[in-house]
């Protein structure tokens, strides 16, 4: 006869199997659907070249730069039963060398990014709480009925405030128009003014709940998506926008305004 720890054993043995077999399964599962019809367009609003700390944690005044774009993406093939989260960027690519003569490398910087979670399954963790909670009885539910009323409340406000904001577009899908950058974006030599060919692109990266991560096409590691990218139109960084000046000019205009004040009193 086998004893009990050596049954425990067996079960969590067939257990971790059978679980291993599953996890392989859903995850080459994902190969037989292919998301070929993802697009994304960005194009460029507004760029400026700073001068001061990009960072509070900067120990030296140097060039930065500051985008606006408008960004059309259609990733809502990228969502399928295993997909639980998309994380989404834009990047900056641009010459790493202003020097003529030298030799010349493509450097990339993320000027933004946002994290697009997959919608709820029926089986999903919130949803059976929410149907088990339905099934105690009132005595032993009424707390937890209340919480659960609590928190849907304020995640119904929260989808209203996101959906008025978004209006209310489809998983995956991003209209975006004049979107500040997230990032201000600076090269390692300090300077960015008048760089010569910079481009702004579209990434992304597809986080299963099973399996192995996907980039888009171009980017990252294998394996990759499919799916169609329009990179901005290559476009050449501007002069330094002079802010001290315009800070001089601010303090002097409130200094005229307070001798003014003073001399109305």
């Amino acid at each position: 006869m086998h004893s009990s720890l050596n049954r425990v054993q067996s079960v969590f043995g067939f257990f971790t199997t059978v679980a291993l077999v599953v996890s392989a399964l859903a995850a080459v599962s994902v190969l037989l659907f292919p998301a070929d019809e993802t697009n994304a367009v960005v194009q460029l609003k507004n760029v400026q070249v700073v001068k001061g700390r990009p960072h509070y944690y900067s120990t030296k005044r140097e060039e930065y730069a500051q985008f606006r774009f408008d960004l059309d993406a259609d990733l809502s093939p990228l969502f399928n039963w295993n997909t639980k989260q998309l994380f989404v960027y834009v990047y900056a690519t641009y010459s790493s060398s202003d020097v003529p003569g030298s030799q010349v490398r493509a450097s990339e910087s993320i000027i933004w990014d946002t994290i697009i979670p997959a919608t709820p399954s029926p089986y999903s963790w919130d949803i059976l709480k929410d149907q088990v909670i339905a099934l105690l009885p009132p005595a032993v539910s009424s707390e937890a009925v209340a919480a659960a009323k609590r928190n849907a409340k304020r995640h119904a406000k929260s989808t209203k405030s996101a959906k008025s904001k978004k209006e209310a577009l489809a998983t995956g899908v991003l209209r975006l128009r004049g979107q500040k950058g997230k990032y201000q974006m600076s090269d390692i030599t300090g300077h960015l003014a008048q760089r010569q060919n910079v481009t702004l692109h579209v990434g992304w990266n597809v986080q299963p709940w099973v399996g192995a991560l996907m980039w888009a096409p171009g980017t990252g590691t294998a394996p990759r998506t499919g799916g169609t990218i329009v990179s901005s139109e290559p476009f050449d960084f501007p002069e330094v926008k002079d802010n001290k000046k315009a800070a001089a000019e601010k303090r002097a205009k409130e200094a005229e305004k307070a001798e003014k004040a003073k001399a109305s009193v």
